[in-house]
C-alpha cells in the first residue's frame, strides 16, 4: 500500500531513547508517538531535553508524528487549572519536537454514574483545550479509552460533532474493553478519523497481537486504507512495559493474553502482526 506511514509508542520496546531509535529503524518506522522517555513522560519533558530529542531523532531520519499525552486522564471532578498549565507546557513541547498531533482524553467518569451526567463539563473542558491549542500548528486528536465520557461511540461521536477542530484516533482495543462493537464504531467515527491505533483484544479485553483478536482490525484498516487514511501508531500492549502501570487507573488495568521474553521482542512482533495486515 502506497504511502503508508507506520509510527509507534516506542517506549514499550525501551525507555531508554537511543534503544526506542534501535526499535524504531529495526523495524522500518517512520517514527514514534512519544509518550516517555527516559522515564520522563512528555508532559513534563523540560525543553532542554526536548530539543535533545529532536536532535538524535532528526539525525536518524525520524520525527515525532504525535504526542502521546496523559491530557484528559483525570478525573471529570480533579481541579482543572493545574492540568490546563501542564496542557499549555505540553503543546511548548510539541512544537519543539515538530509533532503534527497531541492525542488527548475526555476525563475519567466516577464509577457508577452515569456518564451523561458530566457531558457539559467534559466538552467544556475540551473546548478550553481546542481554544489554547488555537496557535500552534498541531491538531489535537480524542483517543476512546475505557472509563472516560468518550468510552463508546455515540459520545465519541457527540465530542467530534460539539467540537469538529478535534479529530478521532480510533483504538480497537480500548473499544473491545469498554464493551463497544468495533464495526458500529467505525461506522459512526470513520469521518472523523485522523488515524488509529493499531492495538487489538479478545473479548476478556486481554491484549493480542493486530489481527488475533476480536476488534475486527483487518476490516477495519483496510476500509480506512480505502478512504484515504495513510498514518497508524503501533501501541503493542503485549508485555507490561514500565511505565504502563502509572498510565492506567485502578480497576481499568490492560490484561496481557500474549508474553514474551523481552520488551524489544514483544515490540517486535506487533509491528510484524500488524504488517502482515497491509499485505
Amino acid at each position: 500500500m502506497d504511502n503508508i506511514r507506520i509510527f509507534a509508542f516506542s517506549d514499550e520496546a525501551s525507555p531508554d531513547l537511543d534503544l526506542q531509535i534501535e526499535a524504531l529503524k529495526r523495524n522500518k518506522l517512520q517514527g514514534m508517538e512519544i509518550r516517555n522517555v527516559d522515564n520522563i513522560n512528555v508532559s513534563v519533558l523540560p525543553v532542554y531535553k526536548a530539543r535533545e530529542i529532536r536532535k538524535k531523532l532528526d539525525d536518524n531520519g525520524l520525527r515525532v508524528w504525535s504526542i502521546g499525552s496523559p491530557i484528559g486522564k483525570i478525573g471529570i471532578d480533579d481541579v482543572f487549572a493545574n492540568h490546563m498549565d501542564t496542557f499549555k507546557h505540553t503543546l511548548e513541547i510539541a512544537e519543539i519536537l515538530g509533532a503534527e498531533n497531541m492525542r488527548l482524553f475526555s476525563f475519567y467518569m466516577p464509577e457508577g454514574e452515569d456518564p451523561q451526567k458530566y457531558r457539559g463539563k467534559a466538552i467544556g473542558r475540551m473546548a478550553q483545550f481546542v481554544e489554547a491549542a488555537q496557535d500552534y500548528d498541531i491538531t489535537l486528536c480524542h483517543e476512546n479509552e475505557k472509563g472516560i465520557y468518550g468510552d463508546n461511540a455515540e459520545r465519541c461521536l457527540d465530542i467530534h460533532q460539539h467540537l469538529p477542530e478535534v479529530k478521532a484516533i480510533f483504538d480497537p482495543a480500548n473499544f473491545v474493553q469498554s464493551g463497544v462493537d468495533t464495526l458500529h464504531a467505525w461506522e459512526l467515527l470513520k469521518p472523523y478519523v485522523k488515524y488509529m491505533h493499531i492495538k487489538d483484544a479478545v473479548a476478556d479485553g486481554s491484549v493480542v497481537p493486530a489481527g488475533y483478536g476480536v476488534g475486527n482490525l483487518p476490516t477495519i484498516v483496510s476500509e480506512f486504507v480505502a478512504q484515504g487514511g495513510r498514518e497508524f501508531t503501533i501501541e503493542p500492549h503485549l508485555t507490561i512495559f514500565e511505565g504502563l502501570r502509572g498510565l492506567e487507573r485502578e480497576g481499568e488495568r490492560t490484561k496481557i493474553r500474549f508474553e514474551y521474553p523481552d520488551s524489544q521482542t514483544a515490540f517486535d512482533v506487533a509491528c510484524d502482526s500488524f504488517k502482515r495486515l497491509l499485505v
